[in-house]
């Protein structure tokens, strides 16, 4: 079966250490690494979109993809996030350096696991290295 991932080194703002808030993690505007998540209708205000994730414990995490777009609406903002993680973040104990692995397979279900940046880093076939600690793994 063939998956599609995409992985994330977090910083100390998206695992919470920095004690600020912010609405979820950034998702680069890069093409590539958007076509991961479900597309989203720019015509729409704030459009977002729920994903569940599997862990391999098989519990089910539900994300959500959002493109907060009011700039187009006469605001300000104009970038995807990935929201509703700060659960998962801190019951896996995440910390700054450590990675998230967003997986999706061929029917389209969702999973996801880790790993602590004290782990050896082992890629798997061709990386392609975006801003903002997100990288794409081609399987």
């Amino acid at each position: 079966m063939t998956r599609m991932s995409v992985t994330k080194e977090l910083s100390a703002n998206d695992t919470g250490e920095t004690g600020g808030h912010q609405a979820g993690i950034l998702v680069p505007k890069q093409k590539e690494l958007l076509s991961f998540f479900p597309p989203l209708d720019a015509r729409q205000y704030n459009p977002r979109v729920h994903i569940m994730f599997e862990d391999t414990a098989k519990e089910r995490w539900e994300f959500a993809f959002i493109y907060y777009n009011n700039r187009n609406f006469g605001g300000t903002r104009n970038e995807y996030r990935l929201t509703r993680m700060t659960r998962y973040i801190r019951e896996a104990g995440l910390v700054e350096g450590d990675s998230i692995l967003l997986s999706r397979a061929e029917d389209g279900k969702y999973a996801i696991t880790y790993k602590r940046k004290s782990e050896p880093h082992k890629d798997v076939g061709n990386v392609l290295k975006l801003r903002s600690g997100w990288r794409i793994i081609k399987i």
